[in-house]
């Protein structure tokens, strides 16, 4: 069976993975881009910008993995935009500018589905009101035999790990405090029993932590 993954998922040293106010001018709220800086240097993000050139060490060789192998996406609202409740209007696509870097389908976890969009790419964004499981069932179809990446925010990886649906984990810990927002580890006690756990400490000062599933009995 094809595996769950999440890549490149940034938290504070005090286990938030976003800042509290989120809007359209701040995706990340209070946090800004702090949690993020690793990542912008490496080829990686510049190939997602278009741009070529960036980093080739540590941090790229952990950022460059999170589209290896990937069939579909799963993504909560709040990665896809910052309106919550009814959608005000269907003209606006997200963040992602007319062709987002995801090029498969995404499936964006909302009380409020509306009609799917496709985009430039490859990437079609599809709003499902379903659990984690039913996502999961519907982005594997999907994917046809290939990997289902979780891409966040931190509400919708914490219900994947709750329900125990993560295969790959990779954690970014950053070596900052934000003090508040949204943060990951609620909820989980005793997660690393499950998993393998390696972290290798970069230049940059991140730490990455890697998951991976032990052998299911």
């Amino acid at each position: 069976m094809s595996r769950v993954r999440v890549h490149n998922f940034s938290v504070s040293l005090d286990g938030y993975a976003t800042g509290e106010g989120q809007s359209f001018e701040a995706p990340f709220g209070h946090a800004g881009t702090r949690l993020h800086e690793w990542f912008f240097g490496t080829r990686t993000f510049r190939a997602m910008q278009g741009a070529g050139g960036g980093s080739e060490g540590v941090d790229e060789a952990f950022a460059g993995r999170w589209g290896d192998g990937i069939g579909a996406e799963i993504m909560g609202r709040g990665k896809f935009g910052p309106q919550h409740g009814p959608w005000a209007d269907h003209e606006w696509n997200g963040w992602w500018g007319e062709n987002p870097p995801f090029h498969t389908p995404v499936f964006v976890m909302t009380h409020h589905p509306r009609p799917s969009v496709e985009m430039a790419g490859g990437t079609t964004f599809h709003f499902v009101d379903a659990s984690p499981k039913e996502a999961l069932r519907q982005a594997r179809e999907a994917a046809g035999g290939l990997d289902v990446r979780i891409g966040g925010g931190p509400t919708t990886v914490r219900a994947f790990l709750a329900e125990d649906l993560v295969d790959h984990l990779h954690v970014v810990l950053v070596p900052i405090v934000l003090g508040r927002g949204e943060r990951l580890w609620d909820g989980l006690e005793e997660l690393e029993s499950r998993f393998d756990i390696e972290s290798v400490t970069t230049p940059s000062g991140v730490t990455h932590l890697t998951f991976t599933r032990r052998t299911r009995s």
